[in-house]
């Protein structure tokens, strides 16, 4: 049997009017980016009144090793969505190896540079969400733990800002058969004409664990998740109906704008918006969000979805999601909520058209 949900959800940074609480942390998540347009600029040359001059496709003949580098490409897509961005890696090369060439440095495992990364992460309309911010080691075997689908690099996250502040983690590269390895150029080439020249192809795969997550928040008796002709709680003896809006109390969600100082209340109008995507899925079905928004002193995201899902127990969900069982009022577990696009999973049927 099919059924429709129509959902407004609001989020509650603090606890509020309905004596929320908040659930506890969230594990790691998986956040995949691809890059374009990806260029290593060799510092080749001491003449710093020749750097980024040449207009031209430069070529450049690195040293043997403890050269530096700078490499700038495109992001292009996270987790599968278009988006917008830059990643900026700050690179020295150290060549280690248990067997070394000449010019190689000897040690214990494989590796080719020691490098700071910044992803600067946008929306597909320039809108900033926020920077992830990491330091490791190039090439060579991932970290234990790290993702399997990573073939090379071991890299700690260190911190971020925006959606991404206080995010831990590690990730390295996933070599994939559309992989194209980055072009190396001359510190001379003007990089205005990047995209112009072209560059690499690149997936990485980080492993991020979240200062914070988008989870539905506790209510007295359970998730709280609302009638919104009267905020009423939904349970077993008053529960949704098909095609009902609702309104559910959701923590976590980021930053809004326009931004407020901390423990500032948020603006009565306009109305500050969430900065950051947001996609909510239904049994596994994205909904339509038309708005997510804060008011008084939390903040507030405010959105109707609607979508289609088989009804009863037998819709599964990704590895790593938690579900809200609505139906039977049962495991109220909270939503997983991917880092950048933000999904929050309801799993149960509200009713039956």
């Amino acid at each position: 049997m099919s059924f429709k949900n129509f959902l407004t959800v609001v989020l509650w940074v603090a606890c509020g009017d309905l004596g929320l609480a908040q659930s506890q942390p969230m594990p790691p998540t998986i956040l995949e980016i691809d890059v374009e347009n990806s260029v290593r600029y060799q510092e080749d040359t001491s003449d710093l009144s020749k750097f980024a001059t040449d207009p031209n496709l430069t070529t450049a003949i690195p040293p043997r090793n403890y050269f530096f580098r700078l490499n700038i490409g495109d992001i292009v897509a996270v987790n599968g969505q278009p988006a917008k961005g830059t990643l900026i890696r700050n690179n020295r090369t150290v060549d280690l190896s248990p067997v070394p060439n000449p010019g190689q440095a000897i040690a214990d495992m494989v590796r080719n540079s020691v490098v700071s990364d910044i992803f600067e992460i946008l929306k597909i309309d320039g809108t900033p969400i926020g920077t992830i911010v990491s330091y490791g080691l190039a090439a060579g075997s991932p970290a234990p733990g790290a993702p399997l689908s990573i073939t090379q690099g071991n890299f700690a996250i260190v911190g971020g800002t925006g959606a991404f502040l206080g995010a831990r983690g590690q990730w390295g590269n996933a070599v994939t058969p559309q992989t194209i390895t980055e072009r190396l150029a001359s510190v001379t080439e003007d990089p205005a004409n990047r995209r112009r020249n072209g560059g690499g192809r690149l997936h990485f795969v980080l492993q991020v664990i979240p200062m914070f997550t988008p989870q539905i928040v506790d209510a007295a008796n359970g998730p709280a998740v609302t009638h919104s002709s009267d905020f009423s709680l939904v349970t077993a003896s008053k529960p949704a109906a098909a095609g009902e809006i609702l309104s559910v109390f959701v923590t976590g969600l980021g930053p809004t704008k326009p931004g407020v100082d901390p423990g500032k209340p948020f603006p009565t109008s306009p109305l500050a918006v969430v900065n950051s995507p947001v996609d909510v899925m239904v049994n596994g079905t994205p909904a339509e969000v038309l708005a997510a928004v804060a008011f008084r002193h939390h903040r507030r995201l405010s959105g109707e979805f609607s979508s289609a899902a088989e009804h009863g127990e037998g819709s599964g969900h990704r590895p790593g999601e938690r579900s809200l069982d609505r139906r039977t009022g049962g495991d109220h577990r909270r939503s997983i909520a991917q880092i950048c696009t933000l999904a929050l999973t309801h799993r149960a049927a509200v009713g039956s058209d």
